[in-house]
């Protein structure tokens, strides 16, 4: 049900000096529109090409050479944008060169750490010095196994600054996960670091290290960073070493440079979950990732100078590209590796506390955990400076709204966001000029033409429908890695409704132009031809104080499906009839009668993807009897096995 009355309203104050409102309203002047959000959203999509050129000029991005044309050729597939452009993503990101801290760096195990964008800029300078030393060239590849420590950035603007590809996965992936991603690439540089803490513990990275390195012929030099030890013994790794000895081949006082690249050059190359084949390689390009996330952190989350960030996220998410790009608006990029949870659920408000964070990023996981924790942040910390909170990952449910407004701060910009790794960016998300509903995401982004299509590719409001891009936008990638004649990359995207990019979630666009994500449109439930996603039963079960986790899948049966509902109990909770008889009348009165589960089965674990998603399509698999191909793609590969043949 869509809310009617909103959570937040932001104050006419707050929306005249947000940076949203200025550029609305210079749009106002130049080209005659309405200075309201509907009439810019509007114009950004009817006029993308001017829309793109004014927000280029308005985020300060200076290109070495300027585009001979903003946009060439038809449609999605084939357009080009800003052709004949020269830019460096880097050059960007590395723009101010003063004492203001750049990174603020905390972990489990260690004191924190705090950069200078001077410092930044001087260590930049010399790992990419000693790239080139080591032969990197344009167009190689540079590729990270690597904590979500400051040498991760270091390492990745290092690259970029060379016109080389950066990739990265976080230590926890295991060593076939790896190589299925890095193998598909062939980086010339491996960065790592010699292991990682979580939740109290060291992990060695090493011994992995020592067998990806024997696969990774490619990987003529490997840079370990000392994280958990002061001194690694790398005599197992021939090609490596540490991280200071890297940097000691470079001159201490090299001038930083940047190597101009076309708009489109490849930046990053990220990667699809893997959990039922291969990881599709998505490469993205400098300008389009540039413009996106300047777009997306100056406007819509109205970041500044003045203000620090901080996403929990690792470095194989693309919410840490996402993140990095705040250096570009000249703020403190907050990095925190380690559980949220360690050693107290309340270590995160902690450091908002202390470091005075104005961005908190999080997930609905997380805000569902401070909520069963009893926790109250609004009276136990000073959170005066917190203006927005983001949250991704899946959707956020209506009490998780409410509790972060009831709990945290009543006047916040509390900003559910959707987009993925697919555009390393996104395609709905928060709106400083605009109200907030509770279980709504606020608006579109600013050039994206994003729609509810309905089956028969009809725009449609007002009911779900999937999640379509209908014009060109300039984040989509480059191309999929090893895919010369973009036969995977057409399947993926395009095949659906021809010439028009498909996502594959299910969602609705309300009448006052917000957006509900009801999940994947592959995952949606369809008993008796009624279509649901599955975020519809997990907002009501996870909801439910007995429970701490679920997931939701159809079991196929002759001419219909049946809804299969598994479930982790709170401790102490049993999944007695009371209970069952509780789920199936709470699920039957928010959704339908035919959604009330069939099958209701209580498990020790939900299997996710290592960025913490549900991974729906392959508990489906398991419960049919049918092979899970590729479980390094998951966090916690060993929960599959309890979902065969139990329903």
């Amino acid at each position: 049900m869509v809310a009617d009355t909103p959570l937040w309203q932001p104050s006419r104050e707050r929306i005249e000096r947000s940076q949203m409102f200025a550029f609305t309203k210079l749009m106002a002047e130049r080209y005659g529109i309405e200075p309201t959000w509907d009439a810019l959203w509007a114009w950004s999509v009817d006029k993308r090409e001017s829309f793109w050129s004014e927000f280029l000029e308005f985020a300060s991005v200076t290109p070495r050479t300027p585009a001979d044309r903003v946009f060439a050729g038809e449609g999605m597939l084939d357009g080009k944008w800003f052709v004949g452009m020269e830019l460096n993503y880097a050059e960007h990101m590395l723009r101010f060169d003063d004492e203001r801290t750049a990174i603020h760096f905390e972990c489990e195990h260690r004191e924190p750490r705090k950069i200078s964008y001077r410092v930044l800029r001087s260590e930049v300078a010399r790992f990419a010095d000693a790239l080139r030393g080591a032969g990197v060239h344009k167009g190689d590849r540079v590729a990270g196994f690597m904590p979500n420590i400051p040498e991760a950035v270091i390492a990745m603007l290092a690259t970029a600054s060379l016109g080389a590809t950066w990739s990265s996965c976080s230590p926890d992936f295991g060593i076939n996960g790896v190589l299925d991603r890095f193998g598909q690439i062939e980086p010339v540089v491996l960065v790592t670091a010699d292991g990682y803490a979580y939740n109290g513990k060291t992990y060695d990275s090493l011994g992995r290290v020592r067998q990806i390195a024997e696969r990774l012929t490619s990987a003529k030099r490997i840079v370990v960073v000392p994280f958990v030890s002061e001194t690694p013994d790398l005599a197992a790794l021939p090609s490596a070493v540490l991280w200071g000895d890297f940097l000691a081949t470079s001159d201490s006082v090299v001038t930083l440079s940047f190597e101009p690249v076309p708009f489109d050059h490849p930046l990053f190359v990220m990667y699809s979950s893997g959990t039922t084949g291969m990881p599709k390689c998505i490469v993205h390009g400098h300008g389009g990732t540039l413009l996106q996330h300047m777009k997306e952190l100056m406007l819509h989350t109205d970041l500044r100078r003045e203000d620090a960030i901080f996403y929990f996220t690792t470095c194989g998410w693309m919410m840490w590209n996402w993140l990095v790009s705040a250096l570009g608006v000249g703020a403190t990029v907050v990095l925190y590796e380690g559980s949220p949870a360690y050693p107290r659920i309340s270590r995160l408000w902690e450091m908002i506390e202390r470091e005075k964070i104005t961005v908190f990023g999080t997930s609905p996981k997380y805000v569902a955990a401070c909520e069963n924790g009893n926790l109250e942040p609004a009276t136990q910390y000073d959170l005066s400076h917190l203006r927005c909170v983001l949250s991704t990952g899946s959707p956020l449910a209506d009490e998780q709204f409410e509790w972060l407004y009831g709990h945290v701060q009543e006047d916040l910009q509390v900003s559910s966001i959707c987009g993925g790794t697919d555009i390393i960016s996104c395609f709905m998300l928060g709106n400083p000029v605009l109200p907030v509903y509770a279980g709504e995401i606020q608006s579109r982004g600013l050039g994206m033409n994003v729609r509810a299509f309905s089956d028969a590719g009809e725009s449609v409001v007002r009911e779900k429908g999937e999640l379509v891009c209908a014009s060109p936008f300039p984040s989509r990638p480059i191309y999929f890695w090893n895919d010369p004649e973009n036969a995977k990359y057409k399947g993926a995207y395009y095949e659906h409704f021809e010439g028009i990019w498909r996502h594959g979630d299910l969602v609705e666009v309300t009448e006052r132009g917000g957006l509900i994500v009801y999940g994947r449109s592959d995952a949606t439930l369809n008993p008796g031809g009624v279509r649901i996603g599955t975020s519809e039963i997990y907002r009501v079960v996870e909801a439910m104080p007995e429970i701490t986790d679920s997931v939701v899948v159809a079991k196929r049966v002759p001419g219909d499906v049946e809804v299969c509902l598994f479930v982790v109990l709170r401790e102490g909770a049993s999944l007695d009839q009371a209970l069952i008889d509780l789920i199936k009348t709470k699920i039957a009165a928010s959704a339908t009668k035919r959604h009330s589960p069939r099958h209701i089965r209580q498990v020790t674990a939900i299997p996710h993807t290592i960025s913490g998603k549900k991974v729906e399509l392959a508990v489906t698999q398991m419960i049919h009897g049918e092979e899970v191909k590729n479980r390094d793609a998951l966090a916690n590969p060993e929960a599959l096995e309890q979902f065969a043949g139990i329903v």
